[in-house]
């Protein structure tokens, strides 16, 4: 586990006239969002003062943004901690920031390339695979180990 920064959400726009800015949430809902002390906003420090469940997301107010216009020119911006941040994690459980970059491999023990996104459409999470030669493949998770460093698809889903 390194401590690279993880994305908790992004700044979509301002809330009003004093300050407040619309999130798009990446974790489990605006609560958690109380337990850092601040995040890292593209270099900046951002102090959380309130958070409520919004429009897309959650309405946020940071000590650092006083008005509209400071909160229009923060759109975009993505809301970051370091990795060793986060809470511990149960057995079997896994943050999707753990899985990119990991290599793959097929149960047969074929290399298959790396992990770059976790995607979750509605009916569970998929993981994407990039081949060698650049080709990529999208497998269940519930068709994927995550051990030892490497994730391992069984070989019916490694097309």
């Amino acid at each position: 586990m390194t401590d690279k920064p993880v994305t908790l959400a992004v700044i979509i726009g301002a809330h009003g006239v004093a300050g407040e800015v619309r999130l798009k949430l990446f974790g489990e809902g605006a609560e958690t969002l109380k337990s850092y002390d601040g995040f890292d906003a593209a270099g900046a420090r951002l102090t959380l003062k309130s958070v409520r469940p919004g429009p897309n997301g959650a309405v946020a107010r940071f000590a650092e943004i006083g008005d509209r216009t400071a909160a229009e020119a923060l759109r975009g911006t993505e809301l970051t901690v370091p990795r060793a941040a986060l809470p511990p994690l149960g057995e079997g459980e896994y943050y999707h920031a753990d899985l990119i970059d990991l290599p793959c491999f097929s149960s047969d023990g074929e290399g298959l390339g790396h992990v770059v996104a976790v995607e979750n459409f509605g009916a569970g999470d998929i993981i994407e695979v990039e081949r060698p030669n650049g080709k990529r493949f999208m497998a269940p998770m519930h068709a994927v180990t995550i051990a030892e460093g490497r994730a391992v698809v069984e070989a019916a889903f490694a097309i």
